[in-house]
């Protein structure tokens, strides 16, 4: 896909908001597990980046996905992961349904702030019984009068200590089929009965702060359902499309940085009187793997343009996904080897990009349903017609 003097702009643009504004401070929030969402988020909002995709109406810039994915690359050069997703949460996760099926009234309450960088989103659909299994979900809405009153539990919610708001999937009919009686709804996290747990302690995102968010008697109004009820469920398979996207596009630069820190460093260190890059097993390995990022470059961009020009690219974003995650691991041990024992200290380029990167295979679907995805659209998932 050609990139337009508009896309590049927009890189630029960007790449220097996190050289100035995010990468000194990464190593400080890391050791915090925690980073300023709401002072982030407002600066990339002054600058019209949290919302390329999103309705002019609405403070966006009414651009198409080929921006967002642009922009998820670019991300990539934040040297903390975590950053990365907690940004990307509020762009292609939390709103996309919102932007596409909310009323005009729900956009201005909540999509509008969340593009100004004012309110911060997270996203509500796992639970600790459900995960990648999307139906299994146990949290429910019922009806009251003109309320909903909710009552459950979420899991591993990016953004929750920060956020203003969530982006809720919930059962609305129990007696209906999993895949017909969910409703996703938008919920101010200040509302009474909502309590957010901290604590996990995570291997890697550090500085992504990740909590468990509990909903006990929660009454909203039927107002902020995020269109039909019983829809949800299609809304945010639909929404995944661009949120597997954009974690594919987002891993490319975090490769890419890694492989050319790695080059530096094995050009400087010396071994049995030769830099390391010098032996052939090393210089031979790290073309492979800058080959094999090109490789999944070329994926994501075909796919795109085919999201831009209208089509179902579900099969194509789960394969390029599945590829992220798994070339992550790779690059990651692969790169930490060659730093030798500097390769296992904690602030180590290498070692963040292998830590962080194993939630690629696992978040938003694990591999598993990516190739179950694949599989039903080959014809060969038992039981499933091609899609």
């Amino acid at each position: 896909m050609k990139l337009t003097h508009e896309h590049e702009e927009l890189r630029r643009t960007l790449r220097r908001f996190i050289e100035e504004r995010i990468n000194p401070q990464v190593d400080a929030w890391e050791a915090a597990g925690r980073f300023p969402a709401h002072e982030v988020f407002r600066g990339l909002g002054e600058l019209g980046l949290l919302g390329l995709t999103k309705p002019e109406a609405c403070g966006g810039a009414g651009l198409d996905y080929s921006y967002g994915v642009v922009m998820a690359e670019t991300l990539g050069h934040i040297r903390s992961a975590g950053v990365q997703m907690a940004i990307g949460v509020q762009t292609d996760m939390a709103t996309p349904a919102l932007a596409r099926f909310g009323s005009e009234a729900l956009q201005a309450e909540f999509l509008a702030p969340s593009i100004a960088g004012e309110r911060v989103a997270c996203i509500g659909v796992s639970e600790p019984g459900a995960g990648s299994d999307v139906a299994a979900i146990r949290t429910r809405a019922r009806r009251d009068g003109g309320d909903y009153l909710i009552d459950g539990s979420k899991m591993w919610i990016t953004n929750s200590l920060q956020a203003d708001w969530i982006c809720l999937l919930v059962n609305t009919d129990n007696d209906t089929a999993a895949h017909r009686n969910k409703t996703l709804l938008c919920v101010p996290l200040d509302t009474p009965g909502v309590t957010v747990q901290g604590g996990i302690h995570k291997i890697g995102m550090r500085a992504s702060d990740t909590g468990i968010v509990n909903f006990d008697g929660v009454r909203v109004p039927q107002r902020f359902r995020i269109g039909e009820e019983g829809q949800g469920f299609s809304y945010q398979m639909q929404q995944f499309q661009e949120e597997r996207l954009w974690a594919s596009a987002n891993a490319l630069q975090q490769m890419d940085d890694c492989i050319a820190e790695t080059v530096a460093y094995t050009r400087e260190r010396r071994i049995f009187g030769q830099p390391v890059l010098h032996n052939q097993s090393v210089h031979f390995r790290l073309a492979e793997l800058h080959a094999d990022v090109q490789c999944l470059r070329a994926l994501v961009w075909r796919a795109t343009e085919r999201y831009v020009d209208g089509e179902d690219v579900t099969e194509l974003a789960s394969i390029a996904k599945l590829k992220a995650g798994r070339l992550l691991r790779v690059v990651g041990d692969a790169c930490l080897q060659y730093w030798g024992g500097m390769g296992f200290t904690w602030d180590n380029p290498a070692s963040r990009l292998y830590r962080d990167g194993r939630l690629a295979s696992i978040g938003g679907g694990a591999d598993e349903v990516m190739l179950s995805v694949i599989c039903k659209h080959m014809g060969t998932l038992p039981g499933r017609a091609r899609a």
